[in-house]
């Protein structure tokens, strides 16, 4: 069966797991890299480190969003030319891309290195963790090539169909990067720059796959000198595509610069290293979530396409019924377990633990809404309402978190910041169930409509 029918007649539940697991795997591999680095920074070296990190994660996100607006909109121009059987046009557009993502990255590691300690004060630093900040930071924008091309390069493996080499890019980053953080911390002493050394190295490891497996020539595109000459429309192109998850990016970074601030003016440092175990733990917990998304997207586009709507509810159903559980069970080990999660990125340091386990409850109080969320405002962009998807997949990030960081520790202190969570999470559900709501009313609508329509048995 080919793809499109069994998008369409394939049982819907066999569906999602078969499109979401890879992309669950795939989600949790990426999140490794800095959950690891902050459980082996906060044990290994103090948790002043494990704040440098929070501090520096703007940057890593602003590095990544660069790399996300080229892979991602490139990607997708070369699936259409693809399907176009426009193989020469595809690779015009890969060599145009390869060239973008090791200029633009170079530009980052430059101008990152001569600003760095004032774009670091920038940042939300407190005196104390600033060096641990400078010294990750300058390794690991000396490596922002590495991580352009093994990311941006990664999606044009799975632009050519091929989804497993794309997974095993990812994979052994990870697992590479897990091996050297405990050998370069620990064995050679070299502290949180080991950490960051440890990161390049796995991200060089990963690039070096990618364009062996492209210069190999194992690969459907082929890379040419002639096709890396920039072509403006080509460059226009590509960044119109890639604009969204770009802005996303952008988003998260600003959001990430408003609490460091937050966290720094209304408490100390380690309410700021307390947050970055906070927000390692929350990673963990929504990246098989946004793996979910991925999966039930192609399979709601579909079926609404082809007005089978009851298809779409049950994807629809189904996707946030995972996504539920799986916020759920995040949610029972957070409420059963807060000291020990904490103490996973320093057992030694009490007053984290103490301070984190605290901070861990509050900011996770509704927790349980965010599956329903998430996949609801995937469910618009899936059916082409890209307005009601964004308005809602900012609204817990950047419409609500902002305005409750930046006024309710202004009456509460720390404690404030600490609410802001639950504040944006049941805010953005009850917006996302109104709209949700009014979708699927309209959605029954259409499904009574097309049964009327159809031709009646004699």
């Amino acid at each position: 069966m080919d793809r499109s029918k069994q998008l369409g007649e394939t049982k819907v539940s066999t569906l999602l797991l078969k499109f979401s697991i890879p992309a669950i795997v795939g989600m949790m591999v990426n999140a490794l890299y800095n959950v690891v680095d902050r459980i082996f920074i906060g044990n290994g070296v103090d948790t002043l480190a494990l704040g440098g990190i929070q501090i520096g994660f703007p940057v890593m996100l602003i590095s990544m969003g660069l790399a996300m607006l080229i892979g991602i909109g490139a990607t997708s121009l070369i699936s259409i030319k693809l399907g176009e059987k426009k193989k020469e046009e595809a690779e015009l557009v890969a060599g145009n891309a390869i060239v973008l993502l090791v200029v633009i990255s170079l530009i980052v590691s430059v101008v990152g290195i001569i600003f760095l300690e004032p774009m670091i004060r920038l940042l939300g630093t407190t005196e104390d963790i600033l060096p641990y900040a400078r010294d990750y930071l300058r390794i690991i924008l000396m490596g922002t090539v590495f991580m352009s091309i093994g990311f941006g390069m990664n999606n044009f493996i799975r632009a050519e169909g091929n989804p497993k080499i794309a997974m095993f890019t990812m994979l052994i980053g990870a697992i590479l990067n897990t091996i050297l953080d405990p050998i370069f911390i620990f064995v050679f002493k070299w502290g949180i720059q080991g950490a960051a050394l440890a990161t390049i190295i796995s991200q060089m490891v990963s690039a070096v796959w990618v364009l062996y497996y492209f210069f190999s020539g194992n690969s459907l595109l082929k890379f040419h000198a002639k096709n890396m000459k920039l072509n403006f429309n080509i460059i226009k192109g590509i960044t119109a595509i890639g604009l969204a998850p770009f802005s996303m990016q952008i988003a998260a970074s600003l959001l990430q610069v408003i609490m460091n601030n937050s966290l720094s003016e209304y408490g100390n440092d380690i309410a700021v290293s307390a947050m970055g175990a906070i927000q390692s733990i929350m990673m963990l917990i929504l990246m098989p979530i946004f793996g979910i998304n991925q999966g039930v997207q192609p399979i709601i586009g579909y079926n609404y396409g082809a007005q089978k709507y009851d298809r779409v509810k049950e994807a629809l159903t189904l996707a946030i019924g995972a996504a539920t559980i799986v916020v759920i069970m995040g949610f029972a080990a957070t409420r059963l377990f807060p000291e020990q999660l904490i103490a996973m990125f320093n057992k030694k340091d009490t007053e984290l633990i103490k301070l984190g386990s605290h901070a861990l409850l509050m900011f996770f109080t509704f927790l349980p809404v965010i599956g329903f969320q998430i996949v609801s405002a995937a469910y618009f962009q899936a059916v082409g309402k890209p307005l009601q998807s964004m308005v809602l997949s900012l609204s817990r990030q950047m419409l609500l978190l902002i305005p409750a960081l930046l006024i309710l520790p202004r009456f509460y202190g720390l404690e404030g910041i600490w609410y802001a969570g639950p504040v944006a999470d049941f805010g953005s559900a009850v917006i996302t169930g109104l709209w949700l709501l009014k979708e699927l009313k309209s959605l029954q609508e259409r499904h009574d409509k097309s049964l009327e329509t159809q031709p009646q048995p004699e």
